[in-house]
């Protein structure tokens, strides 16, 4: 099998709610498809365009906007530049006058009604999420273009190989978790610091730096604002938002004018267990409440598992002085690493693995990555990412009305606690002693995967969603 090079950029990709399989997949595949019409000079004499939706795209695509996601990528919109507060007013003109202007250059008709088709009974055995579609050009010509979002914003093409990372020679090629601490303990470099060298072949350390940090600031904004944004989620379950008033009431009055003055006013609190529980949830709750308002967040590993890795962050900086940038670089490279094992070795698709692909890997991540910055060894920074996957496997995706609310807002909350209790466990034991490895929990995800029934795979067939009986009044 070739090695597959996967950036600490495939795993945390900037971009918008509330789904990375399901929104800014599809999204990135319509950009990809437009961009290989371009290439043949074919764009600007297609005369009709049609999407089918398959599998679980289809089955929990409205909830996701999937067909949000696609008509702002064939308009030629990027996620990580649009102005989120003019989705809604786009898309309804767009289906008002049923014309599009394709890659914002060439008007069609296009009825998002008609021609955007969800296929509810029908899959295509590569993988559940899978979109085609169909165009056909003024001299008669038809083309047909199948995709795959695989998870995480990752997107193949029918026929590609591998999972969409770039392929580059890298000093530490790691597949497994083994291969890392081998890798570890033969130059002596922490997790964070072996990431770095690989970066290195595809850019500069400062180029590295200044992403990284430009994804903890995405990550840092998205918190702030969902911990100040308050209202009902969109999509029909009527479902508050409650980070904002968990904020409120634990800061007790307690005054600031940014981002810096929060943090020092949420220190001002205290560190006892219940007021650090609670913040926790809070900051997970805010990340995640914003994603399931098409707001603009991190994938990390996927949007429906957002909040996670942000949350424990958060906690970091707010309860263990970590808000300093070389830290900072430390949590997510370290992170980084782990769910890219996990996306090698198993996968980060909750519509091929369920929950615990997500939440899951991102508890494993964010586990890891508390584990090295407060002082873990390499074997412990391993041992907490068994830890935290262990108690998520089998782990389902039961989304109601294929929305990314209930459970998963909560979840994000549980997968944040669950990370920061493993590395606690991790950094008060001797991994020498640990009976399962890393590497061994990876595959036992994998087995429960294959084995999980396909209802509870981002489906909305099965779990809760099938035993609450809520109407869904606007989708």
């Amino acid at each position: 099998m070739a090695h597959e090079c996967i950036s600490v950029f495939d795993i945390f990709k900037i971009g918008i709610g509330p789904s990375s399989s399901h929104t800014l997949g599809p999204w990135r595949a319509a950009q990809r498809f437009l961009g290989e019409l371009e290439a043949t000079g074919k764009l600007s004499s297609v005369t009709n365009l049609q999407v089918l939706l398959y599998g679980s795209l289809a089955k929990t695509g409205h909830g996701h906007g999937t067909d949000i996601a696609v008509l702002l990528g064939l308009c030629g919109d990027d996620p990580v530049t649009f102005d989120v507060n003019k989705i809604n007013d786009k898309i309804d003109d767009l289906r008002r006058t049923r014309k599009m202007m394709l890659a914002g250059k060439y008007e069609i008709d296009f009825d998002p009604v008609e021609d955007i088709e969800f296929l509810f009974e029908e899959s295509l055995p590569f993988h559940p999420n899978a979109l085609v579609f169909l165009v056909a050009f003024a001299d008669g010509d038809k083309r047909a273009a199948t995709y795959y979002s695989i998870g995480g914003g990752f997107v193949v093409q029918e026929g590609e190989i591998g999972g969409g990372g770039s392929s580059v020679d890298l000093p530490f090629p790691i597949d497994t978790a083994r291969q890392l601490l081998q890798f570890c303990i033969k130059t002596g470099f922490s997790i964070s610091e072996l990431v770095m060298e690989n970066e290195l072949a595809w850019r500069s350390e400062a180029e590295t730096r200044a992403g990284v940090l430009n994804i903890w600031r995405v990550m840092q904004e998205c918190t702030y604002r969902g911990c100040h944004t308050t209202g009902e989620l969109p999509g029909g379950l009527k479902v508050a938002r409650r980070a904002a008033a968990l904020n409120k009431k634990l800061l007790k009055g307690r005054t600031y004018t940014d981002y810096n003055s929060w943090i020092e006013a949420i220190r001002a609190g205290g560190a006892h267990f219940t007021y650090t529980l609670d913040w926790v949830s809070c900051f997970a709750l805010a990340v995640n409440e914003e994603n399931a308002s098409f707001g603009r967040v991190v994938t990390a590993p996927t949007n429906g598992a957002a909040g996670v890795i942000p949350a424990v962050l958060q906690y970091y900086i707010a309860f263990c002085d970590g808000l300093h940038d070389d830290r900072i670089m430390q949590f997510l490279l370290t992170a980084s690493e782990i769910g890219s094992i996990f996306k090698k070795r198993s996968t980060i698709s909750a519509a091929m693995g369920g929950c615990q692909a997500e939440i899951g890997v991102s508890s494993a991540m964010a586990a890891a990555a508390l584990t090295e910055c407060l002082g873990g060894s390499q074997r412990q920074v391993l041992m907490a990412a068994e830890i935290a996957m262990e108690h998520h496997l089998g782990l389902t995706c039961d989304p109601i009305g294929g929305l990314v609310q209930i459970p998963c807002i909560e979840r994000n909350t549980m997968g944040a606690i669950k990370a920061i209790t493993a590395s606690q466990l991790a950094l008060q034991s001797n991994p020498e002693l640990a009976k399962v490895s890393l590497d061994a929990v990876v595959k036992t995800m994998w087995d429960t995967a294959l084995d999980m029934n396909s209802k509870y795979k981002e489906t909305s067939d099965g779990g809760l969603a099938v035993n609450i009986p809520i109407s869904l009044s606007e989708c």
